[in-house]
């Protein structure tokens, strides 16, 4: 989910516009194509086509990578992130952050307190999601879990988070 972590030569089949300006645009407008994946069917179904045609994405400036406004039902980018990030990470990211739109279209609780990150229901749905498009791309374990490392989950937690997600330990 950092900048540059790996490269990559797949044909994603979608287009993210990278160098999208600051502001709220529709969701097709940055990320097109995405009704086609096959993972993106699978967490809507045959909504698919309506939901990212009402969906809207917010580029924004300052930290972060991507995450949903519950208050706007939007996908928020940061506007680096979106023109500097690895181009695999940033599609596997809005497969995640879909996950998070369904599940809040549903009614769950996406912040729940009374989980850890490495713990919480909903963030296990949406990584295994990503982990499965990872694999079905050809990644290796050892590159999803490059994916998978971010700076707000401790070390000390990240094995337990790669277990709950299904991805093996890393090679000592």
């Amino acid at each position: 989910m950092t900048t540059g972590k790996h490269t990559s030569s797949v044909d994603l089949g979608v287009r993210i516009q990278r160098g999208a300006a600051i502001g709220s645009c529709p969701f097709t407008n940055i990320f097109g194509g995405f009704e086609r994946v096959r993972a993106v069917r699978a967490i809507f179904g045959r909504r698919t086509k309506e939901v990212l045609d009402n969906l809207s994405v917010e580029i924004t400036k300052g930290r972060g990578y991507m995450r949903i406004s519950d208050s706007e039902d939007s996908i928020m980018v940061n506007a680096k992130y979106l023109g500097e990030g690895n181009e695999v990470d940033v599609y596997l990211d809005v497969i995640h952050e879909l996950v998070h739109i369904r599940q809040h279209s549903e009614g769950k609780e996406l912040w729940d307190r009374r989980y850890d990150y490495v713990d919480r229901p909903t963030e296990i749905e949406a990584y295994r999601v990503a982990v499965k498009e990872a694999r079905r791309l050809g990644m290796t374990d050892d590159q999803v879990i490059q994916y998978l490392k971010v700076e707000w989950i401790p070390d000390k937690d990240f094995l337990r988070f790669l277990e709950n997600v299904g991805v093996k330990k890393p090679r000592s």
